[in-house]
């Protein structure tokens, strides 16, 4: 068990979450506070910090990485095929079958499909389960690039069929255009220059992540309190809303050990497929949902299942590399 803790200390589990459900329950306690109608205008300091967040995930990246691990591209093609495509019609079946899951949750869960992988706890399970790093870096970088195309372009698709309205791709693209892409490639131009002067800084910038993740998170629930958006849903909704990501992430678990093991991976890259694959990015959720969604009190509705499967894909994942680890595939 003190692995195991160690282990979700390292992903951010106990620090980060701890921070997230204080800032819901701040939110709960003062939610005008953080509401558009508060006295504090958060627009300009929350564009600010998504800026910069993507600015340094762009020097953080290597360019040379991403040529060198262009020769596994099976694997590669297979974690990014799990994560944009296999990822979102599980989510249309589950729909199918489940008729109890609430409406109102089903553009949350449709854009938690849509989300690409996280990094840093991908890597960090990869690396504990003995699974092969490089691949698990190319992969969840090259995800979080993808998804700011792909992410809006999904969610125009679900959310019509859906019946939860239209979300425009051209404007949200223009909008994550300004505050993502452009600073994601000003960074990697600026990789040489800067990554060996943040080098040494590298595990205190990602609380920097953590501060900005924890004020949208705040300001969406605030608005959403403060708009009773939440007053009309029981515990017992909340709690199927959990199992109900508990059932997907044990769905894409036993789906990419199926395929992989049917494509013939090695063993370090079906652990990579594992834990890559089956990811999703809460910090890309919050940020780019804070593009789609204008309507914080919305916002606050759609983010409530994502950080439901953050939580327990930190949780079930660091326990899944820590029985791998023991198992000394290295």
């Amino acid at each position: 068990m003190k692995k195991v803790k160690k282990l979700l200390q390292k992903v951010g589990f106990n620090n980060f979450l701890l921070g997230l459900i204080l800032a819901i329950f701040l939110a709960w306690l003062f939610p005008k506070l953080g509401s558009s109608e508060g006295p504090i205008h958060w627009k300009p300091w929350i564009n600010g910090g998504i800026a910069l967040v993507f600015f340094f995930y762009g020097v953080k990246l290597n360019p040379r990485q991403f040529m060198e691990g262009l020769s596994n591209w099976k694997l590669h093609l297979t974690i990014q095929l799990f994560t944009f495509i296999v990822f979102p019609f599980l989510v249309l079946l589950i729909f199918r079958w489940l008729p109890w899951v609430d409406q109102d949750f089903e553009l949350g869960i449709s854009y938690l499909a849509a989300l690409p992988s996280t990094v840093s706890a991908s890597v960090v399970m990869v690396n504990i389960a003995g699974g092969n790093v490089p691949a698990a870096i190319f992969n969840a970088s090259i995800s979080g690039l993808l998804g700011v195309v792909i992410t809006p372009a999904w969610m125009g698709i679900l959310a019509e069929n859906l019946g939860q309205g239209e979300v425009d791709f051209w404007p949200t693209f223009v909008d994550l255009t300004i505050k993502v892409i452009l600073p994601v490639f000003a960074g990697v131009l600026l990789h040489g220059k800067l990554f060996p002067l943040i080098r040494s800084h590298l595990k205190r910038l990602k609380y920097l992540d953590q501060a900005i993740i924890m004020m949208i998170v705040f300001t969406a629930f605030s608005d959403s309190f403060y708009q009773k958006i939440f007053q009309s849903y029981s515990w017992l909704s909340l709690l199927k809303i959990a199992f109900l990501m508990l059932i997907l992430f044990l769905m894409v678990l036993l789906s990419i050990e199926l395929v992989s093991r049917l494509l013939g991976f090695s063993i370090k890259d079906r652990i990579t497929a594992l834990f890559c694959g089956s990811k999703k990015s809460l910090v890309h959720g919050v940020v780019i949902g804070k593009v789609m969604f204008p309507d914080p009190a919305v916002l606050g509705l759609v983010l409530l299942p994502v950080m439901l499967y953050h939580f327990q894909q930190l949780l079930i994942g660091s326990s899944l590399a820590e029985w791998f680890g023991r198992k000394n595939f290295q």
